[in-house]
């Protein structure tokens, strides 16, 4: 009898109109799926940001090496540099922008040590070892390259860094960095203007 009667009471539940009242289900399906939505729409605008600050970086550094190249460059690179920074700034206002010249005499030579007295053969140079000193600033360096446009013929490494805030809280709220760093490296040979500088490198011994 009790059995038959609580059949009875959750079979009239089921029929009851509240369990088969379906208005708001639509705002409570939108509750639940509306973080991820917003998740994927606000990931891909932040994804879209970098990318096209990254293609403005490139468009601006290698229009801007190409004009340092000539042999007007060598006068007025911080005009250059101030239409780089620019360009980026109209696309993200608050960048930090830096830039980085190093010259070589010829491409082979680009990101080469300097070359030093290997005298307790273990390969790599130590501090009481004589070195070559191809950019006169007295200490060996793992990059051989001088700083600035160089001059005639020579090769020029320029390098702009781009730093700046993200749009969005998510890669904060990720544990990523809350700035987003764009380095870009365009690496061109400066044009024959003149007769191309000979380099001579000094020895040095502590």
């Amino acid at each position: 009898m009790a059995r038959r009667a609580m059949h009875h009471f959750f079979r009239r539940l089921r029929e009851h109109a509240l369990l088969r009242d379906r208005r708001g289900v639509s705002a409570v399906e939108f509750g639940l799926t509306a973080p991820i939505l917003f998740l994927v729409v606000f990931g891909t605008l932040q994804i879209a940001q970098g990318y096209y600050v990254r293609t403005v970086l490139t468009g601006s550094i290698n229009a801007a090496a190409r004009k340092s190249s000539l042999q007007s460059g060598q006068t007025n690179s911080t005009t250059l540099d101030t239409l780089v920074s620019n360009s980026i700034k109209y696309v993200m206002p608050t960048a930090s922008v830096t830039f980085t010249r190093k010259n070589y005499a010829e491409f082979s030579a680009v990101g080469m040590p300097e070359d030093f007295t290997d005298t307790n053969k273990n390969g790599t140079y130590d501090s009481t070892e004589c070195f070559v000193d191809m950019n006169g600033n007295g200490v060996w360096d793992a990059d051989m390259g001088k700083t600035g446009l160089g001059g005639a013929n020579d090769v020029v490494v320029y390098t702009v860094t781009v730093s700046y805030k993200q749009w969005f809280g998510f890669a904060k709220m990720f544990g990523l960095p809350e700035y987003q760093t764009v380095p870009q490296t365009t690496i061109l040979k400066n044009q024959p203007f003149a007769t191309q500088s000979t380099r001579t490198g000094t020895s040095k011994c502590p």
